[in-house]
């Protein structure tokens, strides 16, 4: 009777998740591969892999392992021959709230050009840090790397957009 219990709550924690996480994970893939439909397949990648895990998630650390399965995934597609290849468009704007105007898109816009034009471990960094608001040590945890390590990553990647930015302004 235990392991039906298990089950049952396995499937239960599994419909929460995807629920409740669902979005995020499909945004940060978006965000880390600029590409909609790749985004998607990550997306349901990653909960073929929970409900393949078998196992419920400690409560309050599901969100951290959803996404660092998700940034593993997306580094999979990444290290793929066939994507290096391919030149990769900027990002549609499909994800932006519609309610902005056209000079805070067209800033958005910008900008993830530009994180997307960083190198991988920086733009996951970013990604996680701003985009999904984790801190130093829980990006630390999920990359299972030094916390210094992120914060230097984090302060590189700042540096290296603000050049960008400044390239991209004056049409260098």
């Amino acid at each position: 009777m235990q392991r039906d219990e298990q089950k049952e709550a396995f499937s239960e924690q599994f419909e929460r998740l995807y629920a409740e996480y669902a979005d995020d994970v499909l945004r940060m893939a978006y965000f880390y591969l600029a590409d909609k439909h790749k985004a998607e397949d990550v997306c349901q990648d990653v909960f073929v892999k929970l409900y393949t895990h078998g196992e419920l998630i400690e409560p309050g650390k599901e969100k951290a392992w959803l996404l660092r399965v998700t940034v593993n995934c997306c580094r999979d597609l990444w290290r793929g021959a066939w994507l290096k290849r391919v030149v990769l468009g900027s990002p549609a704007l499909d994800v932006m709230p519609a309610h902005d105007d056209i000079e805070r898109r067209e800033e958005k816009a910008e900008i993830m050009r530009a994180v997307h034009k960083l190198p991988a471990s920086f733009r996951e960094t970013i990604l996680l840090h701003y985009y999904q608001g984790f801190g130093i040590a829980e990006i630390a945890k999920m990359l299972n790397l030094p916390e210094g390590t992120i914060s230097s990553r984090l302060s590189r990647a700042r540096k290296k957009l603000e050049v960008l930015l400044k390239e991209e302004a004056t049409g260098e």
